[in-house]
């Protein structure tokens, strides 16, 4: 039997300590430390030659072959762009998100697009209860092996024996090892169990899809080291009373990480959005005041988004801001700058500013949308319904460029808009059979729009 000690284990870090400190020494983390029964039995890691020492050799790098690495096509068009067109063999792949996002029906619905030999190891459900939410989805697949398993080195052993082609694991933070003597979901039991399902992948070429919990604070559970192990960390995003979710991809060692895949939550389950723009702009209001349409960029797509603002007196001393889909401080800092560059008094008003759908916007290129719908809305002037905008703006007032311009412009070109403002410095970027409204500031903007 092993004997097992009390160690203090950083959640932000991994670091140990034999004593519990108020902050960690290795990456300076305030009350960062848990204490965890861990197990001093030496692990043989270490593959043995004569005279007991390693016999572990190196590869020269130009000998190393990469050629077999074929990408699985998972089946879902949006899975794979976030993924950079597919799964590499033996690819670790960590989604997180809220309960009840989508995250276990979404890898189901994977695991039934998957034609080849898919083991589903859930520690969370009975195999009855993915039956029934199977049946509930419409899946009925003969390659996928469902296992009910919260132990991991048993979890190993099966994955050696059965080489399947993907295995997904629901949840991480279910599993636990019999060499540290304590609760599953721990720091050091999620890193240890980590850590085993990523050699195994590595050793035998398998992907592996591991889902995990998010904290009240929208991080993932467990050690943050967990994100360092594997290849991909994944976030399904959404607002609960809104059937539209993001796929958005933070960390992937083999793809792009600024890619965004959209679905709908359905009763048949996850659905792929195509066309995200069309989606969100059917219900706008045509001769509303303080609504705009703005061209925002996920990755490499391009979406039409709105944009609505609104004010009202503030019955208060103080003026209240409000927003929804977008950074707080930024709102502050365009408020800020209408009010001093363009002599609106919304020192005296409440603003309002939301993004429609429930999506979050954090590139800068949103300035413009916003500033004119907060114009609009105090001006109570609507827009024209077939106005596109997009364009960064400075502490001056002066609009600056922003990155693929061009991309923008044919995304709005399609869905119908036959004019567009744009930043001067974007003009020589720009072709486009709708009428291009070039500003160099956001005075300019608002001429342009009819908002002076």
């Amino acid at each position: 039997m092993s004997k097992t000690e009390v160690k203090y284990i950083c959640s932000s870090c991994g670091a140990q300590f034999a004593r519990w400190q108020g902050r960690c020494d290795q990456c300076g983390q305030w009350n960062s430390l848990v204490e965890t029964v861990v197990s001093t039995k030496k692990q043989s890691g270490l593959r043995q030659g004569s005279g007991g020492q390693a016999n572990i050799k190196s590869q020269s790098l130009n000998k190393v072959k990469s050629d077999n690495f074929q990408r699985m096509l998972t089946g879902i068009l949006e899975f794979d762009r976030v993924l950079g067109n597919g799964i590499i063999p033996g690819e670790v792949i960590l989604i997180a998100g809220e309960p009840g996002i989508g995250k276990s029906t979404l890898l189901l619905q994977l695991a039934d697009k998957i034609k080849t030999s898919v083991v589903y190891i859930s520690g969370e459900e009975s195999a009855q209860q993915i039956k029934i939410r199977a049946d509930r989805l419409g899946i009925n697949s003969s390659n996928m092996e469902i296992l009910t398993e919260t132990n991991v080195e048993g979890i190993v052993d099966t994955i050696d024996i059965q080489k399947p082609s993907l295995v997904i694991i629901d949840s991480i933070q279910t599993l636990y090892s019999d060499e540290i003597a304590s609760i599953a979901g721990g720091i050091a039991q999620v890193q240890l169990c980590g850590q085993k399902l990523l050699e195994v992948a590595k050793k035998d070429n398998i992907p592996i899809f591991l889902v995990g919990h998010v904290t009240k604070e929208g991080t993932i559970a467990g050690p943050r080291v967990l994100e360092h192990m594997v290849d991909v960390v994944l976030y399904l995003e959404g607002e609960r009373f809104h059937t539209y979710r993001l796929l958005r991809g933070v960390k992937n060692r083999f793809g792009p990480t600024d890619e965004v895949g959209v679905f709908e939550m359905i009763d048949k389950g996850m659905t792929e959005v195509k066309n995200p723009s069309e989606v969100l702009l059917k219900e706008r209001l045509d001769n509303a005041s303080g609504s705009v349409v703005t061209v925002t960029m996920e990755g490499t797509r391009p979406l039409l988004v709105e944009i609505q603002a609104l004010t009202s007196r503030t019955v208060f001393g103080y003026p209240k801001r409000t927003a929804a889909g977008i950074d707080f401080n930024r709102l502050q800092l365009l408020v800020a700058v209408l009010t001093k560059r363009l002599r609106l008094t919304l020192d005296k008003d409440d603003v309002y500013v939301n993004i429609v759908g429930g999506f979050k916007i954090t590139e800068p290129a949103c300035d413009l949308g916003i500033s004119l719908a907060v114009a609009s809305a105090f001006k109570n002037k609507p827009l024209d319904p077939f106005l596109a905008v997009f364009g960064e703006i400075g502490l001056s007032g002066e609009l600056r460029s922003v990155k693929d311009a061009g991309k923008r412009i044919k995304e709005a070109e399609k869905l119908g808009f036959k004019k567009i403002i744009l930043p001067q410095s974007n003009q020589q970027s720009a072709k486009s059979k709708a009428k291009l409204l070039v500003a160099r500031t956001l005075k300019d903007a608002l001429e342009l729009s009819n908002l002076s």
